[in-house]
């Protein structure tokens, strides 16, 4: 008998360990050879051989990093375009104005300083992670199989391969065992690639079928791996709806402050003719808050603490947009096996067909499960509970193939005689109408997993093999429900994210256990063989059922596509091989940490703890991060546009600016600051909804052109009224008071609905500029003094006028665009 090596309890399929990714097979006609017996190891490089590689620098050691290096992110926290302008007006206040009017540089260089501190957090978070989930490849020295990590592969290295396996480095075939290698991750095609001793593989490809060996001949940078393994887990901002909106907006501000400020520069310093200092501040009073500086903040600081949450339950996020982008989905396919149940199983029963020797066929059922080096989670329950007969001597053996739904194995018994076997899904060897099936349907009724034992007659490579097999026995499995894959279903209901089971078993089966689960609609099941070609035909299916059994690894594929035809943003989890090719098609893959080197590697989101129920965790991160975003957003673009508007009006007015620089960093703290920051990292379970630029400027120029006309005419007002010295301060504290108290109606609208913390801090600004009102001390630090009573209540008439305006067109807002 071959010996088995190490075993992959995570194939999902029945009946053997190998999944076809991709190939759609004849049920009847094999596309690849059977197998022989193995031929005797090569024994590998000695251990003297490796020393002499490791010297000579021809080793594996590419970086991998799964987060940018601190560096980068100390240069891309610091040296920003707004950074920049704002750190040159800091040092022109520096030098021209008192301290106050400089405290925003202060507040930008704490920003900035906790950007880096959470970024750095979260690529602590990511880098321990990934060591968690980094590949192990089998490396055969001194004729010994052992693990290693990736980076201790030398040049010359004999790299055992098993199905699920990823090929880490260019090598070249030294052993094949009916091998067959998918490259559609490097070439786009599907079809598994059948390799034999001589044949190149490319690292990035992965195997579906059989086994063997591989010889390193080219590591480190030269091989492909080398760029694949710095993007695989890349600590990433880009390429998400949340930031490039946040850039499109931060480009339009940019290109209406310049023409802005250089307007208001030339009113203040040229044309009015005032004291040089004062109009310098209040010019650059009037720039600084044109600029949303701590938007970019906040949503990095949100992106990296989603990271060390989800990292606290084990769960390695490869790509930073994938949190977002889990928050958008609408519907995810669960591959059953690996995800809804756990990877082992149990045989429960043996039914023998057609008289049949039970003894003999427990000898078989044992051979069939030695017969193959990387059992999977059916063939190892044969193991436990069948020992092999030693007598018993595998000749050749054919994979198992998810298009084909059985692998086989022929013996020699020890007494002379031979014999050939099939193992499978009984609804593909049996045929239509036999006896056997309605046992079968009452079995996948309970949700049982069933197996048919058929005696093949002739050679396993016979064209019609399957056709001429003898039903001899059939095996019950029980399946391991995952304890929490019940309350995550439900929790995916109550989100109103439809959950699609999608499985190669068969479809009563699959039904019965997503029952069991009470997953709804779990009864009205469809088999996969039966659903239509066309995409839209196949949407169509797809809308209306929720279990799909007797899917190909393809179908998979192409079920993501026709789900998201119909403009679904569809997630997938899975575990084995024949996932991968729906992980990398869907917008968000996730796997679990238990499954192939394959689908890790494809996959955004890896659940190193192989929990399903850590799936919500990361929904709700999402949430939170763009529905948070999306309110902070709008407080800091409101701000944006009334300074830019008010500009525009002391511009076209030919007056003062009415503020300096301490006032609007008094107003920004209270207003959107320090409200921002609790606001962004708050809970939030509402669905992700797309267009995030449209959404945030449909509430942000409105309330940016409230608060900016109710400001300006209370400082005109303000201006009529007073006189002599010290009105200019007067008209500034009137004209403050107003702007507070519209953009304190601005965040309380943000902050709805209302809970206790809200309110508080809602409560706790107001009480907090209330404060600097009445102490004689921070009245003269930020030059805030109300002048009589008349004018002060004037200002809070015409700002409850802007809240009232603010409401009707916030709820206008709402019921046109809803």
């Amino acid at each position: 008998m071959t010996q088995r090596a190490r075993t992959d309890a995570n194939d999902p399929e029945p009946g053997g360990p190998v999944i076809d990714a991709g190939a759609e097979l004849d049920p009847v006609h094999p596309a690849e050879p059977p197998r022989s017996a193995l031929a005797p190891r090569a024994v590998g490089l000695t251990t003297a051989e490796v020393a002499e590689r490791v010297a000579r620098g021809e080793v594996n050691d590419v970086p991998v990093r799964s987060s940018r290096s601190t560096v980068d992110i100390v240069r891309a926290n610091v040296f920003t375009r707004f950074n920049a302008i704002i750190g040159v007006l800091w040092a022109v206040m520096i030098f021209v104005a008192p301290f106050q009017d400089s405290l925003f540089g202060y507040v930008i260089i704490a920003n900035t300083g906790i950007g880096i501190v959470q970024e750095l957090r979260a690529k602590k978070t990511l880098d321990s992670l990934a060591v968690i989930g980094e590949a192990r490849p089998t490396v055969r020295r001194d004729g010994t199989a052992a693990e290693v990590s990736t980076a201790e592969i030398v040049l010359g290295d004999l790299v055992e391969l098993g199905p699920g396996d990823k090929v880490v480095v260019d090598g070249e075939v030294a052993e094949a065992d009916s091998l067959e290698i998918d490259e559609s991750l490097l070439t786009g095609e599907a079809d598994p690639v059948i390799k034999k001793p001589g044949d190149p593989v490319m690292s990035g490809s992965f195997v579906v079928a059989g086994g063997g060996a591989f010889t390193a001949t080219k590591v480190g940078r030269e091989a492909y791996a080398a760029q694949l393994a710095e993007e695989a887990s890349r600590f990433t901002l880009v390429h998400s709806e949340l930031r490039s909106g946040i850039s499109t907006i931060l480009k339009y501000v940019t290109w209406m402050m310049i023409p802005t400020a250089i307007g208001l520069i030339i009113s203040q310093l040229v044309v009015k003719d005032n004291n040089f200092k004062d109009s310098l501040a209040r010019t650059v009073g009037g720039i600084v808050p044109m600029i949303p500086e701590g938007l970019v903040l906040l949503t990095s600081v949100a992106f990296a603490i989603g990271v060390i949450r989800l990292g606290r339950k084990q769960c390695l996020v490869q790509e930073l947009p994938a949190i977002e982008g889990l928050a958008r989905v609408d519907v995810v396919c669960l591959d059953k096996t690996g995800t809804l149940t756990e990877g082992g199983m149990d045989v429960t029963e043996l039914r023998p067909l057609g008289g049949a020797d039970e003894t003999y066929v427990r000898k078989v059922l044992g051979a069939l499960g030695d017969s193959d080096p990387r059992p999977n989670a059916s063939l190892q329950a044969l193991i436990d509970a069948y020992p092999d007969s030693e007598d018993w001597r595998c000749t050749q053996s054919l994979p198992f193939s998810s298009a084909r739904k059985y692998s086989g194995a022929r013996f020699s018994e020890g007494n002379g005689e031979s014999s050939t076997w099939l193992l499978g899904a009984p609804d593909v060897l049996l045929p239509t109408g036999a006896p056997a099936l309605s046992e079968i349907e009452e079995l996948n009724e309970q949700g049982m997993r069933v197996l048919l034992l058929a005696r093949a007659a002739g050679e396993l490579d016979a064209p019609a093999v399957a056709e001429r097999a003898r039903p001899t026995a059939l095996v019950v499995l029980e399946q391991r429900l995952r304890p929490d894959a019940a309350d995550t279903l439900r929790y995916f209901d109550e989100q109103k994210v439809h959950a699609k089971v999608i499985s190669g078993d068969n479809a009563v089966s699959v039904g019965a256990v997503a029952g069991k689960l009470g997953l709804p609609g779990a009864k009205n099941t469809v088999d996969a063989r039966r659903l239509p070609r066309e995409p839209g035909e196949m949407a169509d299916s797809l809308d209306s059922h929720a279990v799909f059994g007797r899917v190909t690894p393809r179908q998979k594929r192409d079920m993501v596509g026709a789900l998201q035809s119909r403009g679904h943003t569809v997630a997938m989890t899975g575990d084995g091989v024949n996932d991968v090719l729906a992980l990398k098609d869907a917008d968000i893959g996730v796997s679990m940490g238990s499954g192939s080197e394959a689908t890790r590697a494809v996959a955004q989101i890896v659940l190193l703890n192989n929990s399903f129920s850590t799936l919500p965790s990361v929904v709700a991160e999402g949430r939170r991060v763009i529905g948070n975003i999306t309110r902070v957003a709008t407080l800091f673009l409101t701000k944006t546009v009334y300074s830019v508007l008010l500009a525009i009006l002391v511009v076209c007015s030919q007056v003062e600016y009415p503020f300096l620089p301490r006032h609007l960093t008094l107003l920004s703290t209270l207003t959107i600051g320090i409200p921002a920051f609790f606001l962004a990292l708050a809970p939030n379970k509402e669905r992700a909804k797309p267009q995030f630029v449209r959404r945030v400027m449909r509430y942000a120029i409105p309330a940016g052109v409230i608060a900016a006309a109710t400001t300006f005419v209370t400082y005109l007002l303000a201006r009529s009224y007073y006189s002599g010295p010290g009105s200019l301060d007067a008209e500034t504290s009137a004209a403050t008071l107003t702007l507070f108290l519209v953009s304190m109606w601005v965040l309380a609208i943000v902050a709805r609905p209302y809970t206790w913390w809200r309110i508080c801090l809602v409560a706790a600004m107001g009480g907090a500029f209330l404060i600097v009102l009445v102490i004689p001390w921070l009245q003269d630090f930020f030059a805030l003094k109300l002048v009589g009573t008349t004018m002060p209540w004037a200002a809070v008439a015409i700002a409850a006028v802007g809240a009232a305006l603010l409401e009707v067109t916030w709820r206008w807002v709402d019921r046109r665009f809803a």
